[in-house]
């Protein structure tokens, strides 16, 4: 696992680690976006796959940054090398946090109930507003915890 932590590919001082994740985190809002998109055209079932493909991986990319994180150090070992306050960048990192495990949480919520929905013929059909609110709550936090923790990338390795 030593390749982990050797230079990155952003040109940035951040590990091989933390340069792909922060790559697909960038580009997840994006992945989940062209799914919305299927359903829009009526291809639910693709639209079911894709969502429930890019949640699995978004877990998978979740626990390998987790793993690096811990084994790198954690917060104080890449803090080192930034020349941003440490307690404006915790402040940050708080925010990005918070944000992120609301998101899983919402996330996870509508990729359950939609399978569940799916399944029982619910959706399309009577619980399609309920579900498209609740994507929608979770797409947003998509977004919000793509530029949080690209903000957190910034704040650890640009400055």
């Amino acid at each position: 696992m030593n390749y982990m932590f050797e230079a990155g590919f952003l040109g940035t001082k951040a590990p091989f680690f933390m340069d792909m994740v922060t790559l697909i985190v960038a580009i997840l809002p994006m992945l989940v976006y062209f799914a919305i998109l299927l359903a829009r055209k009526r291809l639910y079932k693709a639209h079911a796959f894709a969502q429930n493909f890019i949640f699995v991986f978004s877990v998978i990319v979740v626990s390998y940054f987790e793993y690096g994180v811990r084994l790198g150090g954690g917060f104080d070992a890449f803090m080192g090398g930034s020349n941003v306050s440490y307690t404006y960048a915790l402040f940050v990192l708080i925010f990005h946090i918070i944000i992120a495990t609301l998101t899983l949480v919402y996330w996870a919520t509508t990729i359950i109930k939609a399978n569940y929905h799916f399944s029982k013929g619910l959706i399309p059909g009577r619980k399609s507003s309920a579900h498209r609110l609740l994507a929608f709550k979770s797409y947003l936090g998509i977004i919000f915890t793509s530029f949080t923790g690209i903000w957190v990338y910034i704040l650890l390795f640009i400055y």
